[in-house]
C-alpha cells in the first residue's frame, strides 16, 4: 500500500471513529464526540501517529494542550517528539503564579491561564486541540504564549468545522487538521 493510501486510510479510520450528537449541548449542534475515538485504539493510535510524523522533525520544544481534550492528544504528542507539555487551562485551575488571556466567545467571555515560566522567549511551540469551530480558542492561546515571546510553528486540531470560518481567525498562522466535519 502506498504511503498516500495508508494515510488516507488512517484518516477514514479517524473520522468514522468520531461519534456525532445532534442538539447537543443545545438545538441545532452537531457535536463531534471524540469520546469514540478514544475508545478505538487503532484510530486513537493513527491520530497520534498523524501528528508525530508531521511534528518530529521540526524542532518544536513546546507543545500547548488547550483545555480539556488537547490535555487528550498534546502529552503523547509531546513525549514523542521529545517537547514538554504545556497545559492551557481555564482560571483558578493552576496552583501558581500565571499570565491570563481573555477571549470572547459566542455566548460571552472565558480565559485562558498559563503558569510564568512554562516556556522561554524564542521557543517553538504547537498550539493543540482537539476542534476548531470559531477560532477564539486558538486564537487565545496564540495571543497568550506570543505574549511572552514564543514562537508558535503551527496548530494542529483533529476536528474543523469548516462552515464557522476559524481558519480564517487564525490569519496567517498554520493549521494542520485530520477530519474535515463538514
Amino acid at each position: 500500500m502506498a504511503s498516500e493510501d495508508c494515510q488516507d486510510a488512517r484518516i477514514a479510520r479517524i473520522a468514522a471513529a468520531i461519534r456525532v450528537i445532534p442538539n447537543f449541548p443545545k438545538t441545532g449542534i452537531m457535536f463531534q464526540d471524540i469520546t469514540t475515538l478514544l475508545l478505538d485504539t487503532r484510530a486513537f493510535r493513527d491520530t497520534i501517529d498523524l501528528f508525530v510524523e508531521r511534528y518530529k522533525d521540526k524542532d518544536i520544544s513546546v507543545v500547548a494542550g488547550i483545555e480539556a481534550r488537547g490535555f487528550i492528544f498534546g502529552p503523547p504528542v509531546a513525549l514523542a517528539i521529545g517537547a514538554k507539555f504545556v497545559p492551557l487551562r481555564k482560571p483558578n485551575k493552576l496552583p501558581g503564579e500565571v499570565i491570563s488571556e481573555e477571549y470572547s466567545l459566542e455566548y460571552g467571555k472565558d480565559k485562558m491561564e498559563m503558569h510564568v515560566g512554562a516556556v522561554q522567549a524564542g521557543e517553538p511551540a504547537l498550539v493543540i486541540d482537539d476542534l476548531i469551530a470559531t477560532g477564539g480558542t486558538l486564537c487565545a492561546a496564540i495571543s497568550l504564549l506570543e505574549r511572552v515571546g514564543v514562537h508558535v510553528v503551527e496548530c494542529a486540531c483533529v476536528i474543523e468545522l469548516p462552515e464557522l470560518k476559524g481558519r480564517e481567525r487564525l490569519g496567517e498562522k498554520p493549521l494542520f487538521v485530520l477530519v474535515d466535519a463538514a
